[in-house]
């Protein structure tokens, strides 16, 4: 996902933070508590972006339903506060000119008979620049303070989460600590979007599920002091294509773990990238060297062979998030500070592809969502051009280097290993 589109999903819950439900009661309690009088049209509330503006004239997209027409009266109240803001006391008042299309507001009025209009009496603006700001901010401290891997335990008693990160160089063990100040975040079961996570508890969080976190660390780097977990159940898939129904939007795998089918659908927000050649061969040559004398593949050729993977052949069924490092063979762009490669990052600058640049036989490494009883998982991220990878690692516990967290739309960026 571009780093426009991480913009929109990672503001989202800054925005919901100052027009949510902690916000509403503090701001207004007593306007929420007067009593409606006899015969007055009912006060409305809206919370959106503004779609267009015509001199007093707004067209409000709210977050959930159709657009409305709003008509500030001009007596109207307009103040604009900061993201993050829980009072308005720190508001400023401000001129309707100065409204921008972009901006998120909250309106108050009278709502029309049929409620496709208001009437609006008070404008609350958070400007669209500020907004833009704070998730800069907030993508910074994500890349500085935050790491993902795969939940090994929790310990409810304590608060204690504890993760593995796996990258070529090995495997970790971080103790994640909560406290009642953690905000806690769950993806939807079928849901690529960062944006569409719903509140979580600790309780929620299970081994194997995959965690992202971003806090406090120890000098040691091994304990995170948790100021938001976000958490998720997501699902591997490394194989062969069976078949590719682009009309549709779905493809059909051929699961080297399962030796089953596995029906994945292609959204709009999934992201199909090809891995180039050479840098295939290099993360193939890594994954041979790392791994015991005696492992299947590890004293294969480290040529650039480009035979197809037997469809018998390697397995996998590594959880995704584990592998949040790319392949240290890989240099240049996509290296974090401190000299650890950011595969997320590198995967953004390879090319992209579409379901009709995919072929049957052609090996593909894909993290999806958990998916329903009814329907496949829905693809985040679909990487080809793997078969040498995939020839290297049989087992596949080190050839599922794709985490979820940054390709579907969370917070990107892990703090260094």
């Amino acid at each position: 996902m571009n780093a426009k589109k991480a913009a929109i999903t990672t503001f989202v819950f800054s925005v919901i933070s100052v027009f949510g439900a902690q916000f509403l009661p503090a701001c207004f309690g007593a306007a929420v508590g007067q009593p409606q009088v006899a015969g007055q049209p009912a006060v409305a509330r809206r919370i959106g972006a503004i779609k267009a503006i015509n001199g007093n004239a707004i067209t409000l997209t709210p977050d959930s339903g159709p657009d409305v027409s709003v008509n500030v009266q001009p007596n109207a109240r307009i103040l604009s506060i900061a993201p993050g803001e829980k009072d308005l006391k720190n508001a400023t008042a401000v001129q309707l000119q100065a409204l921008q299309v972009g901006d998120r507001v909250r309106v108050r009025g009278q709502a029309s008979a049929d409620g496709t209009s208001i009437a609006a009496l008070e404008v609350i603006v958070i400007p669209r620049s500020d907004l833009e700001a704070r998730h800069e901010q907030e993508r910074q401290d994500w890349t500085k303070r935050g790491l993902g891997g795969l939940v090994g335990a929790v310990d409810p008693a304590t608060g204690t989460i504890t993760i593995s990160v796996t990258s070529l160089g090995g495997k970790k063990d971080i103790a994640v600590h909560t406290s009642q100040s953690t905000v806690f975040r769950r993806y939807a079961a079928d849901s690529v979007k960062f944006d569409d996570a719903k509140p979580g508890t600790l309780q929620e969080i299970q081994p194997g599920d995959q965690l992202r976190a971003r806090g406090d660390r120890s000098a040691d780097g091994s304990e995170l002091t948790a100021q938001e977990i976000v958490t998720g159940t997501f699902r591997n898939v490394a194989g062969l294509v069976n078949s590719v129904d682009a009309s549709g939007g779905t493809i059909s795998v051929q699961d080297l773990l399962s030796k089953k089918a596995v029906q994945v659908k292609i959204t709009a927000e999934s992201q199909l990238h090809k891995l180039p050649p050479e840098m295939a061969q290099r993360i193939a040559m890594r994954l041979k060297g790392s791994m015991p004398p005696g492992t299947p593949g590890a004293a294969a050729s480290s040529s650039s062979g480009s035979a197809p993977v037997a469809a018998n052949g390697p397995r996998t069924g590594a959880p995704a998030g584990g592998m949040n490092s790319g392949g240290g063979a890989m240099g240049g762009a996509g290296m974090r500070q401190g000299g650890s490669p950011d595969f997320q990052q590198m995967l953004s600058r390879m090319p992209a592809v579409t379901l009709n640049d995919l072929h049957k036989g052609d090996a593909v490494l894909i993290v999806t969502t958990q998916g329903t009883a009814a329907a496949g998982g829905t693809a985040i991220t679909l990487l080809s051009g793997v078969e040498l990878i995939l020839q290297a690692a049989p087992n596949g516990s080190q050839a599922m280097m794709l985490a979820p967290w940054s390709l579907g739309g969370a917070p990107a960026g892990d703090a260094s290993q």
